[in-house]
């Protein structure tokens, strides 16, 4: 098991699904841990949980730079300093590219890439004095692409050249990694991928289309995260780890 007493650790997206997994998992290797989510209610309704008592909360919407620099801010003074950040909060959304809106191009490309690389610039100085370390949260549709979700795909393709070209530009101070999974069991996969609004009949069609015939849980998905952030990688930059059933075996 990884250990992790004392680091100082914070999980964007951390009240609900992989971020949240994310989160109570540093905080049983001993972690302390911020959480961010976007409205004080939700990180205080994912503080309630007994699985999170002890860890700090934040605020702030990561499609806004002042709030980028803002919860980072928060975080690092509450926790005296910052060693991991992990860069989880992000959107779905399912539209062809005759459907996607402005407004749907800059949700997701804003939440989920602007956001990671907003966050990752605030946390610099703290993770260059600790010699600490990043891992984003990209996607195996940023490997792979698939029509019909292309604005998301286009945000997790550039998350997994982010993590490359930050790896480069911050080493040998910071080490920066990404995980990529396919589907995970969460509310927003749920209700992204769900047909004529039948959840559980989208969850079998993408659970059928994965060689191991299942989705991953959210905690899968941390176990890795915790793995890239901890001492066992120290060697490993630069890397997005694909964690997708074998959907991208062969392609």
């Amino acid at each position: 098991m990884h250990r992790f007493s004392d680091k100082r650790v914070l999980v964007t997206g951390g009240t609900r699904g992989i971020g949240l997994a994310t989160a109570q998992a540093f905080l049983v290797a001993g972690a302390r841990v911020a959480i961010a989510g976007t409205s004080p209610s939700s990180v205080q309704r994912a503080q309630a949980d007994e699985s999170l008592q002890g860890a700090f909360g934040v605020t702030g919407d990561v499609a806004s730079v002042v709030d980028c620099e803002a919860l980072v801010g928060s975080a690092i003074e509450q926790l005296g300093g910052l060693d991991i950040l992990v860069n989880s909060a992000g959107v779905f959304e399912s539209a062809t590219v005759d459907q996607t809106t402005e407004a749907i191009w800059d949700r997701v490309i804003d939440t989920n890439l602007k956001g990671s690389y907003f966050c990752s610039r605030a946390a610099l100085p703290a993770l260059r004095e600790s010699r600490g370390n990043i891992v984003h949260l990209g996607s195996e549709s940023g490997i792979n692409g698939y029509g019909g979700s292309t604005a998301y795909c286009a945000s997790k393709g550039a998350i997994v050249n982010l993590t490359r070209s930050m790896a480069m530009e911050f080493a040998p101070d910071i080490r920066v990694n990404s995980v990529c999974p396919g589907v995970v069991e969460t509310d927003m996969a749920r209700a992204g991928f769900a047909i004529d609004g039948d959840e559980e009949a989208g969850m079998a069609q993408q659970r059928n289309q994965y060689p191991l015939k299942r989705v991953a849980t959210p905690e899968e998905i941390a176990s890795a995260v915790l793995y890239l952030a901890s001492d066992d990688a120290r060697f490993i930059t630069g890397e997005s780890l694909v964690m997708d059933g074998g959907a991208t075996v062969g392609k």
